[in-house]
């Protein structure tokens, strides 16, 4: 039996389609794309198809609005550095709470390096963001707005539409992680007045090592590397030609498949978070369950170690996450749930579940059959669980039950 790989939030399978577009770039067309003889040429071509792929992805103007990049931690720092300096007299950066680390520490090396003031907008228990306070927070000063379109955690998506206009609107620029959204939702660049975006390969079935950041014509990079005039002076050094032709063809196969993958994630998803719910008591769905991509789905068990739930669940060969998987090891839950103010002993046994359009019934099947048993297991031996029983911070039976926005149990 196959594993039951539910941490597509982490990273993706490549796509066979994927693979077969990349090998011969490996082998055969394996010329420089920067050189000038005919091999090249081919080289250059395929690069240029590629661009056009992820344009149309995005729904950009222009393929030259495409920069290719190593990931999207690289093109979210591309995105920061841009904006600092590209408008006289701002020197501040809005953001959110509930970013990537790409995003967040980034931001704090602009604070700490260069007197940068960082802006931190506040969510509420289902990680929606605090649009209020994210329109005080802009300002005379401020260079750039840059809130994530999904989080990676919950799945909660963000009204970048709404966002970047009020961005606009106090003279500022607005940049949107947009990696865990790409090929999941329809994104039109143009349409929301986004004016840059970054995205990351393997988390739409490319490979790793290669992402990309939209950057609207008009808007000045200032590049973070020193070197060749690659990507027209906007990132230097010799191009991924494999990753970025498989980066293409994932955008191409993403696009043709959106709709479809979409419905069928969305259906084992919630048929994953009904038969769970149905099966443990005190547990409940974070996150915005009325507009979240359809992947996701971040359960919180109460009185539970979410990393032996993890090991205990990699043993029966199904893999997930307890948390971001940059975050994995960490003894305090992340920082994701601690602005959702989520109760410590709910946000310590916090599991994602991500889908990809490879998820089939059989690994929501395996997950049902699992993880009530080692959830009673876990709690057994659990002195927390013990204390809180019969209270709790979860009413038992409850489905629609959502955790309180405040409470003295919170971290």
């Amino acid at each position: 039996m196959r594993p039951a790989y539910l941490d597509n939030n982490a990273t993706t399978r490549v796509d066979p389609e994927v693979v077969a577009a990349m090998l011969p770039y490996f082998t055969e067309h394996f010329g420089n794309a920067s050189s000038v003889h005919a091999s090249a040429g081919r080289v250059g071509a395929a690069m240029a198809s590629a661009r056009r792929s992820v344009q149309q992805l995005l729904g950009a103007a222009d393929p030259s609005e495409v920069v290719f990049t190593s990931g999207g931690t690289e093109a979210d720092n591309l995105a920061i550095a841009a904006a600092i300096g590209a408008l006289s007299g701002r020197d501040e950066i809005v953001t959110t709470r509930v970013e990537h680390a790409a995003v967040l520490a980034c931001c704090r090396h602009w604070e700490q390096e260069k007197g940068i003031r960082v802006r931190l907008v506040p969510v509420d228990g289902r990680g929606r963001l605090d649009v209020e306070a994210y329109r005080r927070a802009l300002g005379p000063r401020t260079a750039l707005a840059s809130v994530m379109l999904a989080n990676n955690e919950t799945g909660t998506l963000f009204p970048v539409d709404e966002l970047a206009s009020l961005a606009h609107d106090a003279g500022a620029l607005f940049h949107t992680d947009a990696v865990q959204a790409v090929g999941k939702v329809p994104i039109d660049v143009q349409a929301a007045q986004i004016d840059m975006l970054s995205l990351s390969g393997h988390k739409l079935h490319a490979p790793k090592g290669v992402g990309a950041l939209y950057v609207r014509r008009g808007v000045r990079l200032r590049p973070v590397l020193r070197g060749g005039r690659q990507e027209r002076g906007r990132r230097p050094g010799t191009e991924n030609v494999p990753g970025v032709v498989g980066l293409g063809c994932a955008a191409e196969l993403a696009r043709a498949r959106m709709r479809e993958g979409t419905a069928r994630m969305r259906a084992l998803r919630d048929r994953l978070e009904q038969g769970v719910i149905a099966q443990v008591e005190r547990c409940v769905v974070l996150g915005d369950r009325d507009h979240r991509i359809a992947n996701t789905a971040t359960i919180a068990f109460e009185g539970v170690d979410g990393d032996q739930l993890v090991r205990r669940l990699a043993d029966a060969d199904i893999a997930v996450s307890s948390g971001a998987a940059c975050s994995s090891g960490m003894v305090e839950p992340s920082h994701v749930l601690r602005a959702m103010n989520v109760p410590l002993i709910a946000a310590r046994g916090a599991i994602r579940f991500s889908l990809s359009r490879d998820s089939d019934d059989s690994d929501v099947a395996r997950v049902l059959a699992a993880v009530p048993a080692l959830v009673r297991f876990l709690r057994e031996g659990s002195a927390p669980w013990r204390r809180v029983q019969p209270q709790g911070t979860i009413p038992p039976g409850d489905p629609n039950k959502t955790l309180p926005e405040t409470s003295q149990a919170c971290l």
